[in-house]
């Protein structure tokens, strides 16, 4: 299994929040998102929020790749309908690159085997 790490920003702004909160409530995601990304190989997601910062926390197969996962979401006409409806409610971390939205984080600490 591998584990990804990534962060994102919300629009500072308290309703849009809850907003995108509401869409990711349990039973609010769309069932083609969350069907899709298993069929990815996701295996587990969970997202934190801090102020307007969001950490994500994917589990995946062992063959999971994040640039054929972005491939297939590409290609997917309800992902992209899905993914332009959060971007309402998203913006780009300050060292994100141009067009990139979720940023793999640097693991820089680990305890334990």
């Amino acid at each position: 299994m591998k584990r990804y790490c990534l962060t994102l920003d919300l629009i500072d702004d308290p309703e849009s929040v809850r907003i995108y909160e509401n869409h990711h409530a349990a039973g609010n995601a769309w069932p083609e998102v969350t069907q899709h990304d298993k069929d990815a190989g996701i295996l587990d997601m969970e997202i934190y929020r801090t102020g307007n910062r969001m950490f994500m926390i994917m589990e995946t197969k062992d063959d999971f790749s994040l640039e054929e996962k972005a491939l297939r979401d590409s290609k997917s006409p309800i992902i992209q309908k899905w993914e332009e409806l959060m971007w309402t409610f998203q913006q780009p971390i300050p060292w994100a690159k141009p067009g990139e939205k979720w940023v793999l984080m640097d693991r820089i600490f680990k305890s334990g085997s």
